[in-house]
């Protein structure tokens, strides 16, 4: 149907209102199923289907030219080509001049191209991907096409399908209403999250019929939030139900373990919230770039300063003139120009001839010399990481040089110093501790030199001998030893078997503590009913199974994966055997059953085997006697085995889900007691209990953690006292102000004591290093329930400040909290982090640590780490108020003011250790206390900061990188780490347990900190040393080329005249000199990779100034003028008064010309390898080769003058030869001089470093093992250290002021 164009405007018009209001009311569109487009009501709003080409086959020309067009090289560039055109100004021929242009910009066209070519077959086949959505016609889902999907549309997905766009669930196959799904292609978290569906829609029916769909649907205008979602459904009855991003199916998530879901579209294509978040590549502009731009900007001052003397030169030479010469060419009018005009004319002839000075190639040099750096740096063995079978990446092409130029790091804690696999070791219950020195023993077993899992905190030397508490262990002597003599191969087969996160046999395997089983046998025995259910031990390990997200899922259930996997939580590590009390019997009767029969047993450690003395239980019986319950499976019991019904949910075929390791920790501990997680929806959790029997609690509400209240919680409906019961876990300074102040006055004194109790045990288990969190529980009355479930549901359903809302009624229930417990979780170090901070260090680099826990753990770990030392003044900065805050500051900053004025205190400073809370932070960071808080941080050799928010850690970043002026570096894991990550001048990402978040907002992603060493120390230093010198050369290349015929414009009456060849200029910087530097910037070894590891003050040389200095430049510059006026002068003194033409003599000029630069080259090689000689001789023979031929063949190629037979004529000529040996040698005379000097007699450390390099690989290896224990066991001194006698060398040498 024609529409006016007047109605299409209008409805465009209003289609922008519509997608622009906070608020979108959205209706299905099935009632409205086969009418015109314009009479859809969802029709202002984005289709599914996405574009995210650049280009457009009619528009890819101009489009790209333009965008290359906002580099002003390539405008410069081109406007030269466009000037030669114009006949008064040309120099040379006007279709040569556009070559080089041309050659630059088609490139990056076809580069371009092909880049968007991928991006069309990349939509195509998403758009095309097949999808099921509802059709009222056809009474069914119809198959159809993702871009054929509108908003308002219903869509069902099926199992181990990706969801086609943002979906409102409505209907699942599970009776629950629950939906698994899998975001890794969102946020790389492979742990399965729970959707369910609205509640209060009572669509629960198995036949879904969208037609019975008739609510509006109200939600917030799309943004780019991944964990909120603002929405409510508005019935016909005028009724809302809130819903949330618990009600949402991102676009791009896979469904899993569930058999079908329907979905209400709710935002399409480009408005997805995946869509919103794919914002491409960031570009980031190096340091090294920026200096660049400076130093173009001095080479354009300089081109502008000798195109002036040109044109002064040429007036003047005009003027002198006693009458006009024939060569002069009148006009058209048969006039000549005034010499003043003619002056005028000259001045852009010169910019056009001397162009070259401002190097086109250079900006293409370097992107290709980024990409082999890049290639390198990707394919390091040492950067691999076999475990988890991933490398290197590089997400950022145009940075690398910044590796070797950071000055300060600033590194999260959890997942990236420490391994991220929470161990469960101590708990608290009601004031009693439980120091499971069982489970502690079992992991000193697992502290091998060789595991990638190390016992860091309490490195104390291992007894020989150790007697196990518990005596009932089946293990097999054979199999230990198996396991010592192949545990790398058993560390592959648990990463193979399994794609549940967190689930390595060290999180997993828990030996519970012997008296804490006896405390809970006593439980479970109770004779009062009543006072079993208010016993403070069950309720402590229920809330450790209740309170948490933790997804229960079968073994059998496995997920359909392109790796196929097997998808089991049962190991073939035959560490289970430790805890097989617990794992194959599954009960706890044993236990307590062995504690009665006591025979002696013992345990011999040592690093190649174990040797187990076990006179009770053989292992096989105890195997046979599981084999022989067929038909049902035995349950945990503290008393006699009874039996379960439900074979299927054996605790040994379970599967967690859990979306953080603490809590898969916490979750197999109650495991461990018997208190096993058996299954889990989104109004229900049901529990085994140790005695066997099966408790389902009604899930009421659950109450999120969120970074303010620092803790979560769940209420539930007790199954058997009808009760309604709140459990909260949550770090301690959150839950203790809750019970009251100081330790809760309103309780009595048993409680007092437990809570005091309960402190003292938090205190030292942060001071072992350990992550703490409390439990409590309160019991909540129905009138309190009802009174609050109002407000709850108005909350959710609200849309203006619904985050605010809702956490308020969560403040609004967790109050007067009765404490149950507390427990302490290791988080052990990754392998060699002391190592590489201590490296980074020495390599003077300050490195801080960010973390969210709390000071007295984030202390142990930094001295774990050798962030701290034993000897460092540590000042901890906790201020509750401002004024404290600013005196600290104060008295602080005046001692190491004083310390630094004392003439005893030259060339050193104090070793200064600053920790400081969160709280403290924000106040020290305020404006009038930002610069002092600067001014001490940069005087201290290491910061913690502890108790942070994301938001602090980016702002700490920002704050140092500004009014410091320094380069920075963030590492990070988790998706609290992107802020950081992405405020620093370099943001590296670890691929670790938490997602890949912070490596998809990373330049470079990494899997283990230790790679951090290498790739800054080796690396880093290699690439800025390349680039540097490679950018340095390349200017000298152009001045000390273009020179030439700046030179031989004093003698053509600055005409613009050129003695070389045009086609010979071009061929000289795009064939003849172009590989050479870019091998140059590609493999050029200034040091090796093992002296750069062992002396990491080598790294200094990159920082702040670096090689790339000011001084550096103007003395190429110099180089290159001297260079060229040597090559220039001597061939023409030598030809002085000889009869040979302009070509003749610009051949030598070419030739003599070539050999200096490539000479120029060879000096500054470091290290020559077989493609350096390849290259080199490659690049003198192509040029022979090309000019030979071009001269043999150019007849009439430049009329009246040709080089026909020129190079020819030179080279049976014997001046010739004695004229370019003579002019290389003076010209390189000076660089050669200089460098021998310098290395001789005050040698720089690299020069240094390169001597040893030279000496046999053991006697270096000896040598900085020596200097390294001469400097004091690898501390850092700031004071001059000068190294030991070496037989090998005859003076000492000062390897780093």
């Amino acid at each position: 149907m024609w529409r006016s164009p007047l109605a299409l405007v209008r409805d465009a018009l209003r289609g922008q209102r519509t997608r622009e209001k906070d608020l979108r009311n959205l209706v299905s569109n099935l009632p409205y199923e086969g009418l015109e487009k314009w009479k859809q009501p969802n029709r202002h709003f984005h289709s599914n289907a996405i574009k995210t080409t650049k280009y457009t086959l009619l528009l890819f020309i101009p489009m790209n030219l333009f965008e290359q067009f906002h580099r002003l090289a390539n405008i410069y560039f081109v406007g030269l080509a466009i000037l030669n055109f114009i006949p008064v100004v040309n120099a040379f021929q006007p279709e040569v001049a556009l070559i080089p242009i041309c050659v630059i910009l088609s490139l990056t066209a076809l580069k371009d191209a092909w880049e968007d070519f991928r991006r069309y077959q990349s939509d195509r086949k998403l758009n095309n991907t097949p999808c099921f959505i509802y059709s009222r016609k056809d009474k069914l889902f119809v198959e159809r096409r993702w871009k054929d999907v509108q908003v308002g549309d219903f869509v069902k997905v099926f199992c181990n399908e990706i969801v086609s766009a943002d979906l409102l669930l409505l209907h699942t196959s599970d009776p629950n209403g629950v939906c698994l799904i899998e975001t890794a292609n969102l946020d790389g978290e492979t742990n399965l999250k729970q959707r369910r569906v609205v509640s209060g829609l009572c669509i629960s029916d198995p036949e879904f019929k969208p037609e019975s769909f008739n609510s509006i649907v109200v939600c917030e205008r799309p943004n780019n939030s991944l964990n909120h979602f603002k929405c409510y459904v508005e019935k016909p009855d005028k009724d809302k139900v809130g819903a949330g991003i618990e009600s949402l199916l991102l676009r791009g998530c896979t469904v899993r373990n569930t058999d079908h879901a329907v979905g209400f579209v709710v935002y399409a294509g480009h408005e997805t919230k995946s869509m919103l978040n794919n914002n491409g590549s960031r570009y980031k502009r190096s340091k090294l770039e920026r200096k660049l731009n400076i130093d173009v900007i001095f080479c354009v001052i300089l081109l502008l300063s000798m195109c002036l003397v040109g044109a002064l030169g040429h007036y003047l030479w005009l003027q002198a003139l006693p009458s006009v010469p024939p060569y002069l060419v009148p006009n058209s009018n048969g006039h000549l120009d005034s010499p003043s005009l003619s002056g005028f004319y000259m001045f852009f002839t010169m910019i056009i001839l001397l162009q070259v000075l401002i190097p086109i190639s250079l900006y293409v040099s370097i992107e290709l010399v980024k990409i082999g750096q890049i290639f390198f740096i990707t394919n390091d063995i040492d950067l691999y990481d076999e475990e988890t079978d991933s490398r290197m990446q590089c997400k950022a092409l145009n940075i690398t040089e910044d590796l070797g130029q950071i000055e300060y790091i600033f590194s999260d804690k959890t997942g990236t110093l420490t391994e991220n696999k929470m161990v469960f070791r101590r708990c608290s219950i009601a004031g009693t501790e439980y120091p499971h020195k069982e489970n502690a023993i079992r992991l000193a077993v697992i502290d091998e030199p060789d595991s990638e899992e190390e016992v860091i905190f309490n490195q104390r030397p291992r007894p020989l001998q150790t007697r196990w508490s518990l005596d009932t262990e089946d293990t097999n002597p054979e199999d230990t030893q198996r396991h010592y003599g192949s545990r790398r191969k058993s560390k592959g087969a648990g990463n193979a078997q399994s794609n549940v996160a967190f689930s390595s046999p060290l999180e997993t395997e828990v030996i519970p503590d012997r008296k804490l089983l006896q405390q809970i046998s006593r439980a479970e025995s109770s004779s009062s009913s009543s006072s079993r259910k208010m016993d403070p031990y069950l309720d402590f390990f229920l809330a450790l199974a209740i309170c948490n997200t933790v997804v229960v899922s079968m073994a059998t259930a496995q997920r359909q994966r392109a790796s196929g996997f097997p998808r089991s939580c049962q190991t073939n590590n035959p560490l289970d055997s430790l805890s097989s009390l617990v794992r194959k019997a599954g009960s706890l009767c044993h236990i307590l059953t062995s504690w009665k029969r006591k025979p002696k047993r013992t345990r011999t450690l040592s690093e190649d085997s174990v040797i187990e003395e076990n006179h009770f239980n053989p292992p096989v019986k105890i195997e046979r006697a599981r084999d022989l319950k067929t038909d049902r499976a035995q349950t945990c019991s503290l008393h006699a085995p009874p039996q379960c019904d439900k074979p299927a949910a054996t605790s040994d075929k379970l599967c967690y889900e859990a979306e953080s390791p603490d809590e898969a920790a916490l979750v197999y501990a109650a495991k461990a007691y018997g208190f096993t997680l058996l299954a889990r929806t989104h109004d229900s959790v049901m529990v085994r209990l140790p005695s066997g029997q099966e408790l389902v609690f009604e899930v009421l509400d659950t109450l999120t953690f969120d970074s303010n209240r620092k803790r979560m919680s769940v209420l539930v409906r007790h199954p058997i006292t009808k009760e309604y019961v709140l459990y909260t876990k949550g770090a301690d300074y959150a839950i203790m102000e809750l019970l009251g102040t100081p330790y809760a006055e309103h309780l009595n004194g048993n409680q007092k004591n437990i809570v005091a109790d309960t402190q003292h045990h938090l205190d030292y288990y942060a001071k072992d290093g350990l992550r703490t969190l409390c439990f409590t529980k309160k019991v909540v009355s129905d009138k309190a329930y009802e009174s609050w479930s109002v407000n709850r549901q108005k909350a959710l359903a609200a849309i203006d400040n619904r985050e605010e809302l809702i956490m308020d009624t969560a403040v609004q229930l967790e109050t007067n909290l009765t404490l149950l417990g507390a427990t302490g979780i290791e988080d052990r170090l990754q392998e060699n982090v002391p190592d590489t901070i201590m490296a980074l260090r020495e390599a003077g680099i300050q490195v801080w640590v960010l973390t969210g826990d709390k000071p007295e753990t984030a202390v142990n770990i930094g001295y774990a780490c050798r962030l701290l030392e034993e000897e460092d003044l540590l000042i901890n900065m906790s201020c509750k108020n401002k004024l404290a805050c600013t005196s600290i500051l104060d008295c602080t900053l005046e001692e190491v003011r004083r310390y630094a004025n004392d003439p005893r205190n030259v060339d050193t400073s104090p070793n200064i250790s600053l920790v400081i809370d969160g709280h403290t932070l924000a106040m020290a960071l305020s404006s009038d206390l930002q610069d002092r808080f600067v001014d001490l941080a940069k005087r201290c050799r290491s910061v913690l900061c502890c108790r942070v928010t994301p938001l602090q850690k980016s702002r700490v970043v920002k704050v140092i990188r500004e009014k410091l002026k320094v380069m920075t570096l963030a590492v990070g894991d988790g998706a609290n780490d992107v802020n950081m990550i992405q405020a620093a001048d370099i943001g590296i990402g670890i691929s670790g347990q938490e997602g890949m978040q912070a490596v998809m907002a990373s330049d470079f992603a990494i899997s283990r900190f230790k790679h951090l060493k290498k790739l800054l120390l080796v690396h880093g230093h290699w690439c800025y040393t390349r680039l540097a010198n490679m950018i340095i050369y390349f200017f000298y290349k152009n001045v000390a080329y273009v020179n030439l015929l700046f030179w031989y414009q004093f003698f053509c009456g600055f005409s613009g005249t050129t003695m070389i060849d045009y086609w010979l200029m071009i061929f000289f910087n795009l064939f003849f000199t172009s590989l050479p530097p870019i091998m140059f910037g590609i493999m050029d070894k200034d040091v090796s990779s093992e002296m750069l590891l062992g002396v990491p003050e080598l790294y200094r040389t990159g920082q702040g100034a670096g090689e790339y200095k000011f001084s550096t430049f103007w003395l190429s510059m110099l180089d290159a003028f001297y260079q060229s006026l040597v090559c220039f002068f001597i061939p023409y003194l030598a030809y002085q008064d000889s009869d040979i033409d302009i070509f003749s003599f610009g051949t030598p000029l070419n030739t003599i010309s070539l050999f200096t630069i490539l000479l120029h080259l060879s000096i500054e090689i470091k290290a020559w390898t077989m493609v350096h000689w390849l290259i080199m001789l490659g690049s003198v023979g192509l040029y022979f080769t090309v000019t030979l031929v071009y001269s043999a063949i150019c007849v009439t190629c430049n009329p009246p003058s040709n080089p026909y037979w020129i190079l020819q004529s030179q080279m049976a000529d014997p001046v010739f030869y004695l004229i370019c040996i003579i002019t290389t040698v003076v010209a390189l005379l000076p660089r050669y001089m200089f460098h021998v000097l310098r290395n001789s007699i005050a040698p720089s450390p690299l020069v240094q470093a390169r001597h040893l390099d030279r000496l046999e690989p053991s006697t270096r290896d000896q040598w900085i093992k020596e200097w390294r224990s001469f400097r004091g066991g690898g501390q850092v001194k700031h004071s001059e250290l000068s190294t030991p006698p070496s037989p090998t060398l005859e003076t000492p040498a000062d390897i780093y002021p």
